[in-house]
């Protein structure tokens, strides 16, 4: 109740985290889809945003807030793109079948049945 503050003249109770001119920004989430190895960035309703990748894809996963994308190549390789496509990093010893985010790290598959969890900057935590 400390966030409520009443005002005298008008005798309304204002409450700072529910100004209309908050800064904070509802986004809808977007999809990833992959046609031809291709990734494509698109919007919840469908509408193509952007298409990044060399076109070897064969999965692709968001990060928790939709700002680097995590893309499993036919050559084993994880690619660590931004959302506008740019290549931050490729990661991973070529022998990946699937990467996905958890949390800010990166858990990827591999031919051999184990599980890498690496760091963003693709520095190995452990092998489960």
């Amino acid at each position: 109740m400390r966030h409520l503050i009443k005002t005298k003249r008008l005798g309304k109770v204002h409450r700072p985290d529910r100004e209309q001119n908050s800064k904070l920004k509802i986004t809808k989430m977007n999809i990833l889809q992959i046609k031809s190895g291709k990734v494509e960035i698109r919007k919840d309703n469908g509408t193509l945003v952007r298409t990044i990748g060399n076109g070897d894809a064969v999965s692709a996963d968001f990060n928790s807030n939709q700002t680097l994308v995590a893309i499993t190549t036919v050559k084993g390789k994880v690619e660590i793109r931004k959302d506008n496509g740019t290549l931050v990093r490729t990661i991973g010893n070529g022998d990946a079948t699937n990467a996905r985010w958890n949390g800010s790290d990166i858990a990827i598959s591999t031919t051999k049945g184990k599980t890498e969890l690496r760091k963003e900057n693709g520095t190995l935590i452990r092998t489960i």
